[in-house]
C-alpha cells in the first residue's frame, strides 16, 4: 500500500519491568529473571543490570557476576507475565486494532488512519501510544515505524529504551545500508557466515550485489526475498494469526487408572498426539494443561505456563507429567487429556533450560482467586508470592533457617514494609502471583471470558 505505516511495538525489558512493577521496592535496582539452577539462563534483565553487561539469554552466574551482590534474582512467573501482555496489547487494540502478535512482548500493527500521513503525525501517533500503555499499565514500551515490518522491527530497536523513532521514506536507504547483515530478517548464522566470508558484511553490501548473485549465494527462494528487504522493499501486510486457541487430544480407558505410574504412562502417548497436532499447526505453546475425568465424572484440571513458547516435545509432555495427581489421593482416572494454548509463532525454547524448576502450576482458574492453600513440608524460595491474614499479598525477599522475609506490596501498593515470619506461620498462605499485579477488574474479566 502506498503511504504505508508499519509500527513495531516492542514492550522494554519486560520480564524485568513487570518484576519491577508489581514488587515497588525492585524499581531502579538491577533485577535478573531466570533458571536458578547450575545451567540458569536469563529471561530477562533489567536496565539498571544491563550497565553491568548482563543479557537475556546469558548463563545466569556469569550475569550474577557482571552485577555483583547488587543483583536481585528471580525465578521467572509465567502467569503473571501472560496476564501483562493481555493488557498491555488490549490497550494496543484500543488504538490499532489489528495486531500480529510475535510474542509477550511485541506486535506489528499498520493504523489505517496513518495511511499517507506524514512523519510528524506518526510520531505523534506512536508518543500518544506509549502514553497509553503507561497509563493504563504502569509499563514502559519503545515503538518503531517505518513503511514495512523490517524497518519498523529496526526502528523500535533505536528507539530503545522508552523511546519513538519513525524511519521516514528518504532517510530508508542510508539507515540500512551501515547496519549488519545479520540485523536483516532472516539472516541466520549460517547465512551470515557464507556472506562475511564473500566480504559481504553490511545490509547495504547486500543490496547492491545483483538478483542472481544473492540467488546463488543464498538461494533461489529465500535469497531473492532477502535482497528486496535490503533494499528497503517490503510489502509483508499485517495480520492477526488466526487459527485454534488451544491443541489438545484425550483418551478414554477400558480401564480405570489407578497408580500414578499408570497416568505418567498413559499421558506419553496423548501428549505425542496433542504435540503431532502442534506441529502441523506451526506454532509453539506457552501453556500446558492436563484434564483428569475420574471414574465419577467429575473433572479436575490444572495448567502450567511457561514464561516462553515451545514445540519441543519432551518440555511440553514432561510438563503434563508433573501437572497429573495421584489416583491414590484423588481417585480413579478415567480419561486423562493434555492440550497446548498460549499460541505463538516465536518459539524461545533453548533460552531455559531448566524451567522445570520454576513452572507455575495451579487449577484451571489461574488468574482467578487469590490464595491456595500453604504446604509447609516445601521450603519457601526466594520469588514466592504469599498472602498474609492482616498484611496482604507479598513476595519472600530470603528464607532460611526457619524463618522467612517477606516484602508485603503490590503495583499499587508502592514500596511496602519487610516482615519476618516464621517459615511455618499459620498465618501465611501462599498466593496466586497474579495478585501482585492488583488488576481485579481486568483479571475477572480475563477469568469471565474463559
Amino acid at each position: 500500500m502506498e503511504g504505508r505505516w508499519v509500527l513495531h511495538f516492542d514492550m522494554d525489558a519486560f520480564f524485568a519491568s513487570v518484576e519491577q512493577l508489581t514488587r515497588p521496592t525492585l524499581r531502579g535496582r538491577p533485577v535478573l529473571v531466570g533458571g536458578l539452577g547450575g545451567r540458569g539462563v536469563v529471561a530477562g534483565a533489567s536496565y539498571e543490570s544491563r550497565v553491568f553487561g548482563a543479557r537475556s539469554a546469558m548463563p545466569m552466574h556469569q550475569a550474577r557476576r557482571l552485577v555483583g551482590p547488587a543483583a536481585v534474582v528471580l525465578p521467572p512467573r509465567g502467569v503473571v507475565y501472560g496476564v501483562a501482555s493481555g493488557k498491555v496489547l488490549d490497550t494496543v487494540r484500543a488504538m490499532v486494532p489489528v495486531l500480529e502478535q510475535l510474542s509477550f512482548d511485541e506486535a506489528f500493527g499498520e493504523p489505517t488512519e496513518l495511511v499517507g500521513a506524514g512523519s510528524d503525525d506518526v510520531v505523534r501517533f506512536c508518543e500518544e501510544l506509549r502514553l497509553q500503555v503507561r497509563r493504563q499499565t504502569g509499563l514502559i514500551a519503545s515503538v518503531g515505524a517505518g513503511s514495512g515490518k523490517q524497518l519498523a522491527k529496526i526502528a523500535s530497536g533505536l528507539a530503545k529504551p522508552d523511546g519513538v523513532r519513525v524511519v521516514r521514506r528518504d532517510e530508508e536507504r542510508a539507515l540500512l545500508a551501515d547496519l549488519p547483515v545479520r540485523r536483516l530478517w532472516g539472516i541466520g548464522p549460517v547465512a551470515e557466515e557464507k556472506l562475511h566470508r564473500l566480504g559481504i558484511d553490511t545490509v547495504g553490501a547486500l543490496a547492491a550485489l545483483s538478483g542472481t548473485e544473492v540467488a546463488d549465494i543464498l538461494g533461489g527462494t529465500i535469497g531473492p526475498a532477502l535482497h528486496l528487504l535490503a533494499k528497503g522493499i517490503d510489502d509483508r501486510p499485517v495480520a492477526e494469526r488466526l487459527g485454534a486457541k488451544q491443541i489438545s487430544a484425550e483418551s478414554t480407558f477400558a480401564e480405570d487408572l489407578m497408580t500414578l505410574d499408570q497416568l505418567r504412562d498413559a499421558t506419553g502417548p496423548i501428549g505425542e498426539h496433542a504435540h503431532q497436532r502442534l506441529e502441523r499447526d506451526g506454532r509453539g505453546a506457552r501453556t500446558v494443561t492436563v484434564k483428569l475425568k475420574k471414574s465419577d465424572m467429575s473433572t479436575l484440571t490444572r495448567s502450567a505456563t511457561l514464561p516462553y513458547a515451545t514445540a519441543d516435545a519432551a518440555t511440553l509432555i514432561g510438563t503434563a507429567r508433573r501437572l497429573l495427581l495421584d489416583p491414590v489421593e484423588i481417585g480413579p482416572v478415567r480419561l486423562i487429556g493434555v492440550g497446548f494454548s498460549g499460541l505463538s509463532d516465536v518459539l524461545q525454547e533453548s533460552l531455559f533450560p531448566d524451567l522445570e524448576q520454576t513452572l507455575e502450576a495451579s487449577d484451571s482458574h489461574q488468574v482467578g482467586p487469590a490464595a491456595t492453600r500453604a504446604d509447609h513440608s516445601e521450603a519457601w524460595r526466594i520469588g514466592d508470592d504469599v498472602a498474609h491474614r492482616s498484611l496482604g499479598h507479598g513476595w519472600v525477599q530470603g528464607a532460611g533457617h526457619g524463618v522467612m522475609t517477606v516484602r508485603f506490596e503490590t503495583r499499587a501498593s508502592g514500596q511496602g514494609p519487610a516482615h519476618t515470619l516464621p517459615h511455618d506461620s499459620p498465618d501465611v498462605v501462599r498466593a496466586n502471583p497474579v495478585d501482585s499485579l492488583d488488576w481485579p477488574d481486568y483479571v475477572a474479566a480475563m477469568v469471565g471470558a474463559e
